[in-house]
């Protein structure tokens, strides 16, 4: 089969597709910091290593790919590389360096800089990442600006692999003269003070309260007005947890923008002719994970083990109530573990229709009639998650389950999560590429991280995932893929609802965008006067 691809940077404008969130070049304004309120800090700003949304979703400001998604999420444009090309075969991968880049730090970006990301990003040994480039054989320099990718098998997907955030090029000197005995030592003080070719760079980073990013003089694209962005001088991280604080100050005017705002709070935001009240286009799915080992960590048995314990759940949470409840009618039922609008999703409506007497007979069948305990982590302040849980622990109660709802900062949460000690936790999930082997290695590929720290293992969806990832029959792949999501109806999640992401920015406050992949993109942002 024929698999051939080549982009120059001069394709990208005439789609129309760079820069295309921006106004009128006269409307432009340069200059200013743009101050931001998060629900919780980053923790680990280094691209290889890092796990969780707090880190990846600003991570495209400070590092860049040798390809970017485009802004709807969907195609690819030009980063680092003007230029790609796979071959007739599907064995390798040609890709044109862009010339005269430079890191944050002013030193220019070379093919070395390039092979040495890249054979990071792709090592087994380093992070959770690396089964993206699982296809990759061996990177080469072909000359100083050429790279050639040797695949073990054809990809279907190396390309969207190569805009995600663990490709993001590195300075390979820089990394390595970081302090450290071994890579992630090297990479935790990488990471407090990261050189990167994004368009802006950390100034400061106050650990849970703020982190400033100021523009890097040496970014490479170019704003509509033909001069270099960023537009703005900085963008400022505000971390407040606590939702009605976060709005406060964005009415008030302490902020500019805020992300995470409880659907419960969209209307009357709207209604404010001083703010934009944005509901962003998303993969975004919520859930709850469940820990389904038998034993917990504590050393107890474990009901949420039995796969008839996990099925009562699902029939007893009514999700349709739930979006209601938390998102006021702007979410929809997930009816698989991948959103609508990832590839190769299947299903529609309510995966697991609300059915409480059939919850009670699985209960029965499972040997749970007396009821069972167990606790969910959620964020301390965050009105979603705290709505869920609420929900939930009502709805469960009619089946003898006793939901305890323990509120933690999101570093325990995570800290607990990754750890396996949990019974089950609140998530989201974004995808960070158009295709869905990120979410389906992440979700239930066992080698990958325990199918979520969860525990379950599926030999038959393991061999599928495995499969798809050479498939280059696209109805053969889209086949192994929905037959991959009728066996996860019985893993270890409790779908809940697909939603947008709801951000409020005020009116002065031009060319941000949350795409459906979850980055916020500050790049062209820019403050009217």
């Amino acid at each position: 089969m024929k698999i051939s691809f080549k982009f120059a940077a001069t394709s990208a404008l005439l789609l129309g597709i760079s820069l295309a969130t921006l106004g009128p070049a006269e409307a432009l304004t340069r200059g200013g910091t743009l101050v931001y309120g998060r629900y919780a800090d980053s923790l680990f700003v280094e691209p290889v290593l890092n796990d969780g949304n707090v880190d990846i979703w600003i991570l495209s400001n400070i590092y860049d790919t040798l390809i970017l998604p485009t802004d709807d999420g969907k195609g690819l444009q030009p980063g680092l590389a003007t230029a790609w090309q796979v071959a007739p075969d599907g064995m390798s991968v040609t890709v044109t360096l862009r010339e005269g880049t430079m890191f944050s730090d002013g030193s220019p970006i070379t093919a070395d800089d390039v092979k040495w990301s890249l054979d990071r990003a792709r090592d087994p040994q380093k992070g959770i990442w690396n089964f993206l480039l699982e296809s990759v054989g061996s990177v080469d320099i072909k000359d100083p600006k050429t790279i050639v990718l040797t695949l073990k098998h054809p990809d279907p997907a190396i390309l969207s692999a190569l805009s995600v955030f663990n490709t993001s090029i590195m300075p390979k000197k820089q990394f390595e003269a970081a302090a450290g005995a071994d890579d992630a030592a090297k990479a935790k003080t990488f990471s407090e003070h990261p050189v990167g070719s994004g368009p802006f760079t950390i100034q400061s980073w106050n650990h849970g309260s703020e982190m400033k990013l100021v523009k890097n003089p040496h970014y490479w694209r170019k704003g509509e007005d033909g001069q270099p962005l960023p537009y703005l001088d900085g963008v400022t991280f505000e971390v407040i947890p606590d939702d009605a604080t976060r709005i406060l100050k964005v009415q008030s005017g302490e902020l500019d923008g805020a992300e995470f705002i409880p659907f419960s709070r969209v209307e009357e935001l709207k209604a404010d002719d001083k703010l934009d009240m944005e509901l962003f286009p998303s993969t975004k799915v919520a859930y709850g994970n469940l820990n389904v080992r038998p034993k917990l960590k504590d050393g107890s048995d474990n009901p949420l083990s039995n796969e008839k314990v996990r099925q009562a759940l699902n029939y007893a949470a009514d999700k349709d109530a739930i979006i209601a409840i938390v998102t006021h009618g702007v979410g929809t039922p997930m009816s698989s573990y991948m959103s609508a609008a990832t590839p190769m999703h299947v299903g529609s409506g309510t995966e697991f229709p609300v059915d409480v007497e059939k919850a009670k007979s699985l209960m029965k069948e499972a040997g749970f009639d007396k009821g069972i305990s167990f606790s969910c982590l959620v964020i301390a302040g965050n009105v979603d998650e705290i709505g869920i849980a609420t929900a939930l622990q009502q709805m469960w109660s009619e089946i003898g389950v006793k939901l305890n709802i323990e509120q933690v900062d999101n570093a325990t949460l995570q800290a607990k999560y990754r750890a396996g000690d949990f019974s089950m936790r609140l998530g989201y999930w974004t995808d960070d590429i158009a295709d869905p082997n990120e979410i389906t290695s992440y979700f239930g590929y066992s080698p990958t991280i325990q199918a979520q720290h969860s525990g379950w293992k599926n030999d038959e969806f393991d061999k599928l995932y495995e499969a798809s990832q050479k498939e280059l029959d696209a109805k053969k792949r889209a086949d192994e893929y929905a037959r991959m999501q009728e066996i996860y109806k019985n893993g270890p999640i409790v779908p809940l609802y697909e939603s947008p992401y709801p951000v409020v920015l005020k009116k002065s406050v031009k060319g941000f965008v949350q795409i459906p992949l979850g980055n916020n993109i500050f790049s062209a942002a820019h403050i009217e006067k």
